[in-house]
Order: structure tokens, then sequence, then C-alpha cells
């Protein structure tokens, strides 16, 4: 992956997250990540490596029959991208949809740093009604 370009690096990224296989997506993450998601705040929301991001996503998706993250905007600035999405999670009642802002640097091929911003009302909401 080291010769990819971040945009490529984060794409592949999120169609291995599409078919929510955390084993194959940890391997696009280096060991010294830093994942954020910012509702939880900066430090209870944080995580690091591949097993931070792994205790956070697996019991998140756990009930996810699939993901399609729908790219809205992006925007690449060097190592860092910049996308607005819309988070789609089938659960076995329907869909949860989550628009989101997502910060990834890539260093050296690997997701270095993640940073997810969402309104955590709307996720619970949409994931309670859907499952």
């Amino acid at each position: 992956m080291s010769s990819q370009q971040p945009l490529d690096v984060i794409n592949a990224f999120l169609k291995v997250m599409e078919t929510n296989n955390i084993d194959q997506a940890v391997q696009f993450v280096s060991d010294d990540l830093v994942y954020v998601n910012v509702p939880f705040g900066f430090e209870a929301g944080t995580v690091h490596g591949p097993d931070g991001m792994r205790s956070v996503l697996e019991p998140a998706f756990a009930n996810v029959i699939r993901n399609e993250f729908i790219i809205k905007t992006v925007s690449v600035d060097g190592d860092t991208v910049f996308l607005e999405r819309l988070d789609r999670h089938q659960l076995p009642n329907g869909w949860a949809e989550l628009p989101v802002i997502g910060v990834f640097k890539v260093t050296h091929g690997k997701i270095s740093e993640w940073c997810d911003y969402f309104d955590m009302s709307v996720f619970v909401a949409q994931m309670e009604a859907a499952s």
C-alpha cells in the first residue's frame, strides 16, 4: 500500500469497511494509529493502534449487516484527506444513516490518524430505529 496516494488508501479502506470486515480493515492502519470519535470527547473518544480501532468498531457494528459510505465532498491536502460522507448501516430492520465529516492522515501508505465528527444523538436515534 505504501505507493498509493492518500485518497486511494482511504477509498480502499472504506471499500473493505462496507463489508464490515474489521480483520481486513485493520490492515489499512498503522501500528501507531490515533483514532478519535469526536462526539465521545477527545480523551474518551481516542484510541490507538489497530486493536484500539477494533475495540470501537466491533461493538459499534456488531448488528450491522453491511455498510455504505456515500462520499459527498473530498478535499486532499498532501497526506491529509477530508471527507464529507453519509454513512449508511444496514441493520436487521432497516437502514441507519449518519452524516459524518472524516479527517484522515496517511503516512507511508497507512492511515495514521482518523478523526470522525458526527452528531451522536442522530447516530443513537438512527441505530435504535433500525435495530
